[in-house]
């Protein structure tokens, strides 16, 4: 196997004198705290057993009560933690999970999923000695259901870890739980953990594989749809740890420091029972999904001695790389060729109204406005329960049966951020689109990002019904727009995005070809000698437009080689050939490019963007790159930053609920309760306290508590 830790047997390891060192350190008044972190640090854990023998035979004393009698606090946890070994260390975070009054399941989750049969055994053991108890009993009766039956499961440690796969068993296993689940009503919870539970993770991987071809969903969608609670999130992280142990950890330690707090007891026990096995692969796949280092989160969450041991442990800040390790690379290339082949499908949180009555919405919505006063929760209720087309027969009929604008009605009773969302709402997409991009470069400063939000995640149509309506209301077209409000190649990157792709006709009459071009609204032929496929293409494919379409994988091929060698020119060129690349084609297609460039450079295409870009074009791209992997994602990631910290982003907090809700709003919500550990709704309520109306129009825009 090959070492990926970061701990190690230290060279001329010599027991009794790093007894001796650490006596000294903590005999007189106060301890030397930087030599016992340094020491204990470099060592391996079977080293620290050395030391603590010879620690006794030494002095006659116990090195562990030594160490908790002259540290305190967080540091001591650590210390301590470190001289225990990994059986016994395990099991006493599995009885501080269950012991007292509650249960910390996410703690059991992670230690027996994420173990391997021996390290399952050894803790069983462990825990009897310790504690004169069997662990299964004491599991069994602290939890319940089916999350205890998958608990009990992987207590045995019976996984096969032969690594022999049968292919028959592979589409059987995935047929298997395909009916158990997505085909069919209700769900058969004792075949997922039969087949979760027991095979192997080379057979495991290839299931999800065959499962994803059948189901035209991952593993991991369908579990998050067809199970709940605790032994959802437990199958989950089976399915993570299956797919890549690592990327798990790297998962874990990420919300153990975002936000405020650090849940410090998970930071502690990954760090140890880690750094002699994955570490320095946990630090890719975190850097490779957080864009940021461990050791740097590290740095920046925590403090004093506790930092030093923790970073010491860490062994590096990868912030200082910028390429992957091959095992992270070739990761990374699954992740894209995961992505690239997974069906999302998109689900909106807010639907057409059933009994819909266009009449009796307009007159109630009339009566909310009328004399003194104005009834804000029946007009909440009525225009955020509504679908976009709905809204549009409502101000049309309001029209009708009224004689009175319904826009103009509304503006006049609602104020600030209520206004804002009811009119938003009220809006056509094309028309509230056009309104935040003028709203983005209107007045002394431009929203930058709210520019590349919006063109980054349009497609082809909604681009160009937005160009339309922009130049509708404000009588001007939104490229000059752009034009006269940005520069460079980000202006340049922005025109790009606003070229909605021409629909192209053809009929071949001898050596030419008439072209029918068709887009916003108008029209014209083109006659053009056929002179060879490139002459073609050049025409088909217009500068700056995004195609649509499946994957050209011999397309992608090249298209990653002129990314990787545009990585080595002049930061002019790069940005350049990365525009006519990202900009262009369709996101399908990309997903392939991005896979196929970690093969052919050894590195993520975020990774370059981030590092060898700036400002606003480091912004544009890579929204885009985030965009083709997970949109989802990225809006999820959106929402974050405008809730998070003091004060919030009114301004995207509103464009995102109210564009994507009747898109993929509750995709977005998933991402959101998955990343941050923390539901959308709970984010929205503490972040709008203030203001009930709009908190409450947020609310219903987001459509239920994950």
């Amino acid at each position: 196997m090959v070492f990926r830790g970061t701990i190690s047997d230290a060279p001329d390891f010599d027991a009794s004198a790093d007894a001796e060192a650490l006596y000294n350190a903590m005999k007189g008044i106060g301890s030397d705290k930087d030599a016992i972190l340094d020491l204990v640090t470099s060592r391996s854990n079977a080293q620290r057993q050395e030391v603590i023998s010879a620690y006794k035979s030494s002095f006659g004393k116990d090195l562990i009560d030594d160490l908790k009698y002259e540290l305190t606090g967080k540091f001591e946890r650590l210390i301590v933690s470190l001289m225990r070994t990994p059986a016994y260390h395990d099991a006493k975070e599995i009885h501080d999970a269950i012991k007292g009054a509650g249960t910390n399941e996410r703690c059991l989750i992670e230690v027996l999923v994420s173990r391997t049969n021996k390290q399952i055994h050894d803790m069983v053991a462990a825990y009897k000695d310790a504690y004169g108890r069997d662990l299964e009993e004491d599991v069994i009766a602290d939890t319940s259901g089916h999350f205890k039956k998958m608990l009990v499961v992987l207590l045995q440690g019976t996984r096969d870890e032969s690594g022999v796969v049968n292919a028959d068993l592979v589409e059987q296993d995935a047929q298997d739980l395909y009916e158990a689940g997505e085909a069919q009503w209700g769900t058969d919870e004792a075949k997922f953990i039969m087949i979760l539970g027991n095979r192997s993770v080379t057979h495991l991987r290839m299931v999800f594989d065959a499962y994803e071809k059948i189901a035209e969903v991952s593993i991991e969608d369908s579990i998050k749809s067809e199970l709940s609670g605790d032994f959802e999130r437990l199958m989950l992280a089976v399915v993570q740890c299956i797919r890549s142990v690592p990327m798990f950890f790297a998962k874990r330690l990420y919300k153990s420091m975002k936000g405020l707090g650090t849940a410090d007891n998970t930071l502690i026990r990954i760090m140890i029972c880690r750094s002699e096995i994955d570490m320095l692969d946990i630090r890719e796949c975190f850097r490779l999904r957080y864009e940021k280092s461990l050791y740097n989160m590290i740095k920046d969450d925590t403090s004093g001695d506790y930092k030093r041991t923790l970073l010491n442990l860490c062994g590096g800040d990868d912030d200082l790389a910028g390429e992957f390790f091959p095992e992270a690379a070739q990761l990374a290339y699954k992740m894209w060729e995961i992505s690239s082949m997974t069906k999302v499908q998109l689900r909106p949180t807010v639907r057409p109204a059933s009994g819909f009555d266009p009449a009796a919405d307009a007159q109630a919505l009339r009566k909310a406005m009328k004399g003194f006063g104005t009834d804000e929760d029946a007009i909440i209720d009525i225009v955020a329960q509504r679908s976009n087309a709905q809204r549009q027969e409502i101000r049309q009929t309001f029209k009708s049966l009224l004689g009175r604008d319904l826009m103009k009605d509304l503006k006049s009773e609602l104020s600030k951020n209520l206004e804002r969302l009811i009119i938003g709402l009220m809006l056509t997409p094309a028309e509230f689109d056009a309104k935040m991009m003028r709203k983005a470069m209107e007045g002394a400063g431009t929203d930058e990002h709210a520019l590349i939000e919006i063109l980054v995640t349009r497609n082809n149509e909604q681009i160009q019904a937005m160009n339309a309506a922009y130049k509708d209301a404000y009588k001007k077209s939104l490229e000059d727009a752009i034009q006269s409000d940005t520069s460079g190649h980000f202006c340049r990157i922005l025109v790009s995005l606003t070229q909605a792709r021409f629909s192209i006709t053809l009929r071949i009459l001898s050596k030419f070809v008439f072209f029918y071009i068709s887009c916003q609204n108008t029209s014209f032929e083109l006659l053009i000698p056929l002179t060879d496929e490139v002459e073609f293409n050049r025409v088909c494919y217009v500068q700056g437009a995004r195609e649509e379409g499946p994957a050209d994988m011999e397309r992608a091929l090249a298209d990653a080689q002129e990314l990787a060698d545009a990585c080595n020119a002049d930061s002019d060129d790069m940005e350049m050939k990365f525009m006519s690349i990202l900009c262009t084609r369709s996101f399908p297609h990309l997903r392939k490019v991005f896979q196929e460039f970690v093969k052919c450079s050894n590195k993520d295409i975020e990774q370059i963007i981030k590092k060898e870009m700036s400002g606003d074009v480091k912004n544009a791209f890579y929204a885009i790159v985030r965009s083709v992997k997970n949109q989802p994602s990225y809006f999820a990631d959106r929402l974050y930053k405008a809730m998070k910290g003091l004060g919030t982003d009114d301004r995207a907090l509103i464009r995102i609920m109210v564009s994507r809700s009747e898109v993929d709003l509750f995709n977005i919500r998933k991402e959101f309760k998955e990343t941050h550990d923390a539901s959308l709704h709970e984010f929205i309520q503490g972040d709008t306290s203030g203001d009930y109306p709009a908190e409450k129009t947020l609310l219903i825009l987001c459509g239920g508590e994950d």
